[in-house]
């Protein structure tokens, strides 16, 4: 009698076991675990101390009680300075926690965990690093602060941010437009990372599907102002959006050597962001854009595809079938999160002042820069470590300041001097995705 012949295993077993044998979602698994302990003992053993709590907690107030004139939403600190999705999230937190600082704490703590594994997710999606480095992301005193013991709005922007980007890295455009324009709504930061956005999506995706993705993030922002902008519109975009803003030279962790009159002079700034907007147009045509001939090229590229599509639809309409191919390529990660993380971080860079809180605007793009420069591993954890202990330095002086710069300027020149990715998926790549 003949021997049945073994079933081959199926499929979910085998993406089972080739899961649990891949060291990078291991690594990840452990350092959420560890890092998930470590927060439990800080909430549990770390004093709280309060700086914008109770502030946030009187502008939400006054927006809970039906004022909706901006200019009257107050705090401790002064007036509101925040859009709309700021007062909705705590708002949430305030009939959560009833307004109390060691249940917001323990939110804090969860959401610390959830932006975390967000961020190995995006790390773990490109081939970058290696996953050892993943253990950078747990090592900021700063930063576990901020979240913990700050309980500062910029959490919840950056942590949507990630989320942004990680729906970018799955191609999903449109989701992550609307999740980045949520992100907006809670503070203005995030519009650092608006020009690298807009070049990755006109290279992802068509005119039509970038005016899509544009209007359902514009309308996010119009929904959330709507209860404002009907009462007293010039008080909310004045006070939301204000790009004016003079920062107090005392918090400012960089540019602290700079004398204080020269600091809050409108030249220093006018000087600041026409430096920023120089650097950005230099990697723009240089590196984000090299294999496209340079951003003039690319974009005059894009012109012209625009008029040859609309000339062949007015001139030969032709029925669309299922095996039609995209005109457009797809993007890889690794071009999306450098793209993304060095925009973002030319923005630091060039920005008049940075307070505490803002070290978490780019903290957890610093292991993965690093690594897109072509320092060896000893000098990239060294100016990893450097610029943690800048950010530790309290109150900041003007030599932990110019160290600072120093090591942004060093981190910049690494990316400038790094190779430039190619940025599409390869044709053979590109079509098993599409089968």
């Amino acid at each position: 009698m003949a021997t049945k012949s073994a079933k081959p295993p199926r499929k979910s077993a085998i993406s089972s076991y080739r899961y649990c044998r891949n060291p990078k979602l291991v690594f990840s698994l452990f350092l959420l675990l560890a890092d998930a302990i470590l927060v439990a003992l800080i909430i549990a053993f770390v004093p709280y101390t309060k700086i914008d709590w109770d502030a946030y907690m009187s502008q939400v107030s006054g927006f809970l009680g039906g004022e909706r004139d901006y200019s009257n939403l107050q705090g401790d600190t002064g007036p509101l300075v925040y859009p709309a999705g700021f007062l909705y999230i705590y708002s949430a937190i305030q009939y959560v926690t009833g307004g109390e600082v060691y249940p917001a704490q323990i939110l804090f703590g969860v959401l610390y965990i959830i932006n975390l594994g967000i961020v190995l997710f995006i790390y773990a999606k490109t081939d970058a690093l290696p996953f050892w480095s993943f253990c950078l992301l747990s090592l900021s005193k700063r930063v576990h602060s901020i979240f913990m013991l700050r309980l500062f709005n910029d959490c919840f922007a950056m942590t949507l941010l990630h989320a942004a980007l990680a729906l970018f890295l799955l191609r999903r455009w449109n989701l992550g437009l609307i999740i980045f324009s949520f992100a907006v709504s809670i503070k203005m930061n995030i519009l650092l990372y608006a020009p690298p956005l807009l070049l990755l999506m006109l290279k992802a995706l068509n005119i039509g599907g970038v005016i899509t993705a544009l209007a359902g993030a514009a309308l996010v922002q119009i929904l959330l102002a709507l209860p404002f902008i009907v009462s007293h519109p010039f008080a909310y975009v004045s006070r939301a959006f204000n790009l004016g803003r003079v920062f107090i030279h005392f918090w400012s962790v960089n540019f602290k050597f700079v004398p204080e009159p020269i600091f809050v002079s409108k030249q220093f700034a006018a000087l600041l962001l026409i430096t920023h907007l120089i650097l950005l147009a230099v990697f723009a045509h240089y590196k984000w854009c090299k294999h496209e001939g340079g951003i003039f090229k690319f974009i005059h590229s894009q012109f012209l595809s625009i008029k040859l599509r609309l000339a062949l639809v007015s001139s030969f309409p032709k029925p669309t079938s299922k095996n039609d191919k995209p005109s457009f390529k797809l993007l890889t990660e690794e071009h999306v999160v450098t793209t993304m993380f060095v925009g973002n971080f030319i923005g630091i860079l060039c920005a008049r002042s940075l307070h505490y809180q803002f070290y978490s605007w780019y903290f957890f793009s610093i292991p993965y820069l690093l690594w897109r420069t072509s320092f060896p591993t000893l000098l990239r954890l060294l100016v990893f470590a450097g610029i943690e202990f800048c950010w530790n330095v309290y109150p900041s002086n003007m030599y932990s300041s110019i160290l600072l710069l120093s090591l942004h300027l060093l981190l910049l020149w690494g990316l400038w001097s790094g190779p430039a990715e190619y940025p599409y998926v390869r044709s053979e790549a590109l079509d098993r995705k599409q089968k």
